[in-house]
């Protein structure tokens, strides 16, 4: 498994966490706290990636308090360690122009500062890549996972004939931290990044931080303010520093989060990730995210006449949907969706679906929230549905939009 390249910068705010908790106790003069024990690193690291553990990535789910890096999500600003996002980097003047017939939406006026997202698919209109497109003013920055990053590059590749394209998998050349919460647009402004080209969703800037030269795309994927940050692998563990020192010496509340956190919030926010709600074999009007990702007014690109059949001819088979949940039970990625008995008996019929991901949901009193891969004529919203959680059976109702976050506010 591949180390995070801020392993131990993580590490030790772990440490020096558990010892100000300690620290703490001990000033409370609490019964506990007359034997001191070594402080120990609270990171949980988990793999990311394929099912050979050896070619995954390291990411931390939480670095020693799941609900503090949540609340900075909802507060402050989260930090994260994104080491399991990849990038291609495209050069050339014709790199609008070629990307135009090959992605699933309308790129033809991309202007440098701009961002769109987009699927790129395969010829039987099935998802390749799950694609953030972001145009800088001397190459295009594609936002994707990194375990697809390489094939894309090449498929990709072979499409380009003699248009004045390089395409190139940069994925070990940067990292990436992403910043999810209200104060991350203040932060980057106090450290010296132009947040006025940050300040709406889908738009990018370029500028430094601390000497180094970082791009940022705005990318809200939890219902708050969210930018991504690339630089360059070798400033990484400068530039984490740096934003993180920062806050500590002003009033913004900063701090590492892990994945636990971002999945929470970006549950409840109404975003699916390819490759964990939504894969290579879904079709795009299955993944929750197709108004996002396509343009029907657009010309031909890889797999359009198929996405075009299905948008005039009918609905996928299957969809994702919201869920809530009834009971205190949260049902597990893979759990199984039933259809309520027909009788009204309260038991259940036949399976209509899959959970894909689910969490507590903090911004609902913590009652269980999740998304699930369901039968196109099971999916309606407001319909219930049988899950099983928890080794019982409970309710759950399909939501109106993927989005939790409108209810809680309301």
């Amino acid at each position: 498994m591949r180390r995070s390249v801020l392993h131990d910068e993580l590490e030790s705010f772990a440490r020096a966490e558990s010892n100000r908790r300690a620290e703490v106790v001990r000033a409370a003069d609490r019964f506990a706290a007359q034997e001191t024990q070594p402080a120990t690193s609270d990171v949980m690291w988990i793999p990311y990636g394929p099912a050979e553990e050896a070619h995954c990535v390291q990411i931390a789910a939480d670095i020693g308090a799941a609900a503090a890096e949540y609340a900075a999500i909802r507060r402050g600003v989260g930090v994260m360690d994104s080491s399991q996002r990849g990038v291609i980097e495209i050069r050339g003047a014709h790199r609008i122009a070629f990307l135009q017939r090959m992605v699933t939406q309308d790129v033809s006026k991309l202007k440098v500062g701009e961002a769109c997202e987009s699927f790129w698919l395969n010829r039987k209109g099935r998802i390749e890549a799950d694609m953030c497109l972001c145009e800088f003013s001397d190459c295009m920055r594609i936002d994707l996972d990194r375990f697809v990053a390489k094939d894309v590059a090449q498929q990709l590749q072979a499409f380009v004939f003699d248009e004045d394209v390089a395409i190139r998998d940069a994925s070990d050349e940067y990292a990436r931290l992403s910043l999810h919460g209200p104060a991350a647009l203040r932060l980057l402004g106090e450290v010296g990044m132009d947040i006025d080209a940050l300040s709406t969703q889908l738009h990018v800037a370029s500028g430094a931080i601390a000497g180094q030269d970082v791009w940022c795309a705005r990318r809200d994927q939890t219902g708050e303010v969210g930018v991504e940050i690339f630089c360059a692998l070798a400033h990484v563990v400068a530039l984490w520093r740096h934003l993180l020192e920062h806050a500590s010496r002003g009033d913004i509340v900063a701090r590492p989060v892990g994945w636990s956190a971002f999945n929470a919030a970006r549950i409840e926010g109404g975003t699916p990730l390819f490759l964990v709600d939504f894969g290579k074999t879904n079709l795009p009007h299955e993944s929750g995210v197709l108004a996002r990702r396509v343009n029907f007014k657009k010309g031909c690109y890889l797999g359009q006449e198929v996405v075009a059949r299905m948008e005039s001819l009918g609905k996928p088979k299957q969809m994702l949907r919201a869920l809530r949940v009834q009971g205190e039970a949260i049902p597990v990625s893979g759990a199984q969706i039933f259809a309520p008995s027909a009788d009204g008996s309260g038991n259940f019929g036949d399976c209509v679906g899959a959970i894909t991901s689910s969490t507590p949901a903090p911004m609902l009193g913590a009652v269980g929230v999740a998304f699930g891969m369901i039968k196109t004529a099971a999916a309606a919203a407001g319909a219930n549905v049988v899950i099983a959680a928890e080794g019982e059976l409970t309710s759950a109702t399909i939501q109106e939009t993927l989005s939790f976050l409108q209810e809680s506010k309301a």
